[in-house]
């Protein structure tokens, strides 16, 4: 597991970015339904699939997140983009909290690239 910190130093609402062999995005989003002090925990691949831009730095809204470059949204959840100019997911990485700290399972697999994704999956 991948140590990412303390949970109280995630603001509700804003995303860190984790360097590890692919870069990871954490986000922390208020839970569905809440006052704001329950929130959950997501990871995915920080990088854009479109165009290679930080997701991290990309603007929240619920359970999605709208890249800062040219506005491909994605899932937290799946890692599935919501339509162009994205249409390759994001892999999406186990959060796991104890004692009020952030910890990462990730994958010891490649993740695919647009390059590496046949010309009919991407079209």
């Amino acid at each position: 597991m991948i140590p990412v910190g303390a949970l109280a130093d995630i603001p509700i609402g804003e995303a860190i970015r984790v360097e590890a062999d692919v870069p990871i995005a954490v986000f922390r989003v208020a839970a569905e339904d809440s006052d704001g002090a329950d929130s959950t925990v997501y990871a995915i691949d920080d990088t854009c699939t479109h165009q290679k831009a930080s997701l991290a730095d990309g603007w929240l809204d619920g359970c999605m997140v709208e890249c800062p470059l040219h506005s491909a949204c994605f899932d937290l959840r799946t890692g599935l983009p919501d339509g162009p100019p994205a249409k390759v997911p994001v892999r999406t990485h186990r959060v796991v909290v104890v004692d009020g700290m952030v910890y990462l399972q990730v994958p010891t697999a490649v993740p695919a690239t647009i390059d590496s994704v046949p010309e009919e999956e991407v079209a």
